[in-house]
């Protein structure tokens, strides 16, 4: 008994539990909530840097290693509840792009996301994240959370199979007789119950459920079920040689050699890497802030430039191990935020079932994605609440803030909608001579957001 009661105690004094209102055993399921949200990540980010010649394993290791590593430094240091892992979108960017596109090696590509990561701290040295999420004008911050919340349900959307990609339309509705599709349904049903209901662990409930329910369901396509019971529950490799094929690896050699279009392809790909996850992880830390209670009355999110640093040291610690930039995750913390996460006991939960992955990866691995579908789409609903605070008649409140839902999910990217919806604020507060308004800090993010369209266009 005197043992709980020093546990308990140690957790409320490293994580302030009853200050934020929650309790132990809520951060647990929250933790298990957004780990359960992202770990197909497990799977996609070997496969997709496959395609640059890396070694899957090697990546699968470096994938649960870097995770661990960021949840358990954002939720110590920081004590957000907030999960990192390699982004989707920039692991894509760096093996078909970079690597295929541009004729890097992967080692080059690594290098490439380690030299951001590392220029993306020493932007935090001089505080330059806090003067940032300061800056940004309150109706901006609120329709970027709306935007992330379009973004994540978009997502949704796509792995219940309720949408698909058309030749006439770009988008359109799913096959809803696919089974999938109709299971994720029963899903969305079953969650958006249990969350009315207020049932405790509503979110991570209706996950297990479908990933039951998806053992008995076929998917008409491979004719298999879509959760399939592993051959085997444990798992686990020699750690040196696991990692062996990309632990250190990074290389920048003959990154700078060649014609002037190879080199400054190479600087703008640096570029791109750093830019991305400054936008993203600034995107996301803004949309899903608010939701865990951590801004304060002014508005202003205290400790915000610890989060983005640990962002930026995750994506280098990421890249010396072998894998591409490590980041914060939206969809997926806000999953474990909307189950109730508060402090870091979530992110560092989160961080150790990522290491137990290497142990129990056939299980982990058996989690389909439609079981996630619903989830995110129950995020999706929470995160639009803000914008009812906003005055929609003020063309210079509703301009930045239907850019940011807008583009968003229209873009497939979280980073093109904050930067649309900053740029028409600034555009706004100029043209209704309201200039003093803007910051110096906001000034010079829109010329650094200028800057980023015009390399982008160029390049």
């Amino acid at each position: 008994m005197n043992s709980t009661i020093g546990n308990r105690s140690i957790f409320e004094r490293v994580f302030h539990l009853s200050e934020r209102g929650t309790t132990l055993r809520t951060e647990l399921i929250a933790g298990a909530t957004t780990f359960l949200s992202c770990v197909s990540i497990m799977v996609l980010n070997p496969t997709i840097l496959a395609a640059a010649g890396m070694d899957q394993k090697a990546v699968f290791w470096a994938t649960a290693l870097s995770s661990c590593i960021g949840c358990l430094w954002i939720g110590l240091w920081g004590n957000f509840p907030f999960a990192l892992g390699p982004a989707m979108g920039l692991n894509s960017y760096m093996a078909y792009t970079v690597v295929q596109g541009m004729g890097l090696s992967w080692q080059n590509g690594l290098a490439c996301v380690f030299t951001s990561g590392c220029v993306f701290m020493l932007l935090s040295a001089f505080k330059t994240q806090q003067h940032i999420v300061d800056a940004v004008p309150d109706c901006v911050k609120k329709a970027i959370g709306a935007g992330v919340g379009m973004f994540i349900a978009f997502c949704g959307f796509q792995s219940a199979g309720l949408i698909q990609k058309s030749d006439s339309t770009l988008v359109t509705v799913g096959d809803l007789s696919n089974p999938g599709t109709v299971l994720a349904l029963a899903g969305i049903a079953i969650t958006a119950v249990l969350v009315i209901r207020q049932v405790k662990g509503g979110i991570l409930i209706g996950i297990l459920l479908v990933t039951v329910l998806g053992l008995f369901v076929k998917d008409p396509v491979t004719g298999a079920a879509y959760t399939t019971l592993p051959t085997s529950v444990f798992s686990f490799d020699n750690p040196a040689e696991a990692l062996a094929p990309t632990l250190g690896q990074l290389s920048y050699r003959g990154m700078f050699s060649g014609p002037l279009p190879f080199v400054l392809g190479t600087i703008f790909a640096i570029v791109s890497f750093l830019f991305v996850d400054l936008f993203d992880s600034l995107g996301v830390f803004l949309g899903i802030a608010p939701k865990a209670g951590l801004v304060d009355e002014d508005g202003k999110t205290p400790g915000a430039g610890k989060a983005l640093f640990v962002s930026a040291g995750a994506a280098a610690v990421g890249a010396v191990l072998g894998t591409s930039t490590v980041t914060i995750y939206g969809a997926e913390s806000a999953a474990g935020i909307a189950a109730g996460g508060r402090t870091g006991l979530t992110a560092c939960s989160t961080g150790l079932l990522f290491l137990l992955t290497l142990f129990f990866s056939p299980v982990f691995l058996m989690i389909p994605s439609i079981a996630a579908a619903p989830a995110l789409i129950m995020v999706g609903i929470f995160m639009m609440e803000p914008l009812s605070t906003l005055d929609l008649s003020d063309f210079s409140v509703a301009m930045p803030a239907f850019f940011a839902v807008a583009a968003m999910p229209f873009t497939y990217n979280i980073a093109y909608g904050e930067l649309f919806s900053m740029l028409s604020y600034t555009l706004c507060m100029a043209v209704t001579g309201r200039r003093k308004q803007l910051s110096p800090t906001m000034l010079i993010l829109t010329a650094v957001f200028l800057m980023y369209l015009i390399l982008d266009a160029i390049f």
